[in-house]
């Protein structure tokens, strides 16, 4: 794949109009506000210990209260609370295994792993958590379950149990709640955005190769899944492109970022033919601009990757940052 998109000096200074619906804040502060007085509780599974690391089988409320999985992984044998890294998978992926779970323990830090409703039936190994709510018609995945209307599109209740997972790390036992941080690539990307925009007081965000930015962009210049699936259902339903473009402008990753307050750390890929480098840009341009103008963010560039990204060279400069972050 050669670059086919903007070129770099474009792209560090691409920021375009984003549709943005005008109830946009009320939209979300009413759905997480339903959402934590759904209540539920924090339950700690089974444990599993190793060497250095000891991972806790996890379920939290989620959205609608819904019982949400996760793997809280931390240093064995410390007992101080430490700083903890959220994370949540790419698209199709779960929360897999326990072991999967153990390099931010090894650094130092707590960990909790999220699992994602309804998916981790598309690689890795495997997803334990349902989404108990259908919706009309839809192509195959997630892309298009509930896309009538913003308050059933899929996606409402993944950034939802996203923000729960927040809440449930500050609670469990080992965290320090003023210390928690948000990562995630591709998929996990876009959501670390939709939190970073949710939560005032995160202590650093971290997406890469952020998916779910400018929806309207990607859907002009990609044919790939999974931005592919909302073509298909349009190309199917063609009397339903603008409500369609109005429900997405509700989860749009751009419209959180120019809300978000959090010091960020990004990465893009610049042969990346799944998330185009324009749309990462487009969000990491808008980053803090409503609330926090000034606030730091990097975004590391790799020319020749596709949207693999820089995977372990990426983590390596992730470590490096939260350390210095936090020092």
């Amino acid at each position: 794949m050669a670059h086919f998109d903007l070129p770099l000096s474009r792209l560090r200074t691409y920021r375009p109009e984003v549709s943005e619906p005008a109830d946009f804040d009320e939209f979300w502060t009413t759905t997480l506000g339903q959402a934590r007085a759904a209540g539920g509780d924090v339950v700690l599974g089974e444990s599993l210990r190793l060497a250095g690391v000891e991972i806790t089988d996890v379920t939290f409320p989620g959205f609608g209260g819904h019982p949400i999985k996760a793997w809280y992984a931390r240093p064995a044998g410390m007992t101080e609370p430490l700083a903890c890294v959220v994370e949540v998978s790419g698209y199709g992926g779960g929360r897999g295994l326990a072991i999967e779970h153990t390099l931010w323990p090894a650094v130092g830090y707590a960990y909790l792993f999220m699992d994602t409703r309804g998916q981790g039936g598309g690689w890795g190994n495997g997803g334990d958590t349902a989404d108990p709510i259908g919706g009309g018609p839809a192509s195959p995945g997630f892309m298009t379950r509930g896309i009538e209307s913003p308050e059933q599109y899929y996606f409402r209740r993944v950034f939802t149990d996203a923000v729960r997972a927040v809440d449930a790390a500050r609670g469990l036992a080992g965290v320090d709640p003023s210390r928690v941080l948000f990562t995630g690539g591709s998929q996990g990307g876009g959501i670390a955005l939709a939190v970073a925009g949710l939560v005032p007081d995160l202590v650093a965000v971290m997406p890469d190769v952020p998916f779910l930015c400018h929806f309207e962009r990607a859907l002009a210049l990609v044919d790939s899944m999974p931005y592919g699936e909302i073509k298909k259902y349009l190309a199917v339903h063609r009397d339903r492109d603008e409500q369609t473009l109005t429900t997405l402008s509700y989860f749009d990753a751009v419209n959180f970022a120019k809300r978000a307050t959090a010091p960020s750390l990004w990465s893009v890929a610049l042969m990346d033919d799944v998330c185009p480098p324009s749309t990462g840009f487009a969000a990491f341009n808008w980053y803090g601009h409503h609330q926090a103008p000034d606030v730091a963010k990097r975004i590391e560039i790799y020319p020749y990757n596709g949207h693999e990204g820089g995977q372990a060279h990426q983590t390596a400069k992730q470590i490096d940052f939260v350390a210095q972050l936090l020092a």
